[in-house]
Order: C-alpha cells, then sequence, then structure tokens
C-alpha cells in the first residue's frame, strides 16, 4: 500500500460519517482519518480539529478533501504548519474522496491518482 493517505474535512459530522461510510466500502486498506462539524456537534470547521486529524493519520502525505471554504482554509493553514505533505483537492467531496480512496487501494502512484482528480476539478 502507498504511503499516502487521506483526510476529509467537513462542515457536517453526518456528511463526514457518510463520505467515511461509503469509501471505506471500496478503501479498506488506505489510512483514512475525518473531521466533521465543530467540537459541540455544530456546523463549521476549526483548525484544532484539522490539525488533530492531520495528525492522527500515519501517513506523511495526504490528500485532503474539504466540502466548503472555511474547511479548505483550514486545511491549508494547518498544511502551512505541519510536516506533512497535504495535497488540498478542489473536488467535490464525495465524488474525490472515493476516487482517490478506490485508487489507492488499488495501488495507483500519486500521479495516476492526481491525473483522474484533475479532471474533476471544481474552478471557481
Amino acid at each position: 500500500m502507498a504511503d499516502i493517505g487521506i483526510v476529509v474535512i467537513s462542515h457536517s459530522k453526518n456528511i463526514a460519517q457518510g463520505v467515511i461510510d461509503l469509501i471505506s466500502e471500496v478503501a479498506k486498506d488506505v489510512s483514512i482519518t475525518y473531521v466533521g462539524g465543530t467540537e459541540d456537534g455544530g456546523i463549521g470547521t476549526s483548525f484544532d480539529q484539522v490539525q488533530a486529524v492531520v495528525d492522527q493519520n500515519d501517513k506523511d502525505t495526504l490528500l485532503g478533501f474539504f466540502d466548503l471554504g472555511s474547511a479548505k482554509m483550514n486545511l491549508e493553514l494547518v498544511a502551512d504548519f505541519s510536516d506533512k505533505k497535504i495535497i488540498i483537492n478542489s473536488v467535490p467531496i464525495v465524488e474525490g474522496a472515493y476516487t482517490a480512496a478506490a485508487l489507492l487501494q488499488a495501488g495507483s502512484d500519486l500521479d495516476s491518482i492526481k491525473s483522474q482528480l484533475a479532471e474533476l476539478s471544481i474552478n471557481k
């Protein structure tokens, strides 16, 4: 298995859990960590929670997926302070995370995964 993991950041606990439930079906051997919502169960994201799930992932290179603006912002901030290489992907959270996880499980290399994700890119 590649030395690449996945981190999923959502404003919603239910969205994050749903994405993980789905991709876990095709990627049982992929290191995946995630967070959804705020510490008190509300809608939102926080730097501390994002940093915690990045730190919890045992891989040094992470493919990051997010749902909305502040999730991306917090992931970018964590990437600035982390020793890990975090590749932030501007793709639909479900399709992107699922694609990356399935390709990692199949043994694809990072360049192949980036190429597949580029086709899903959101350009706004």
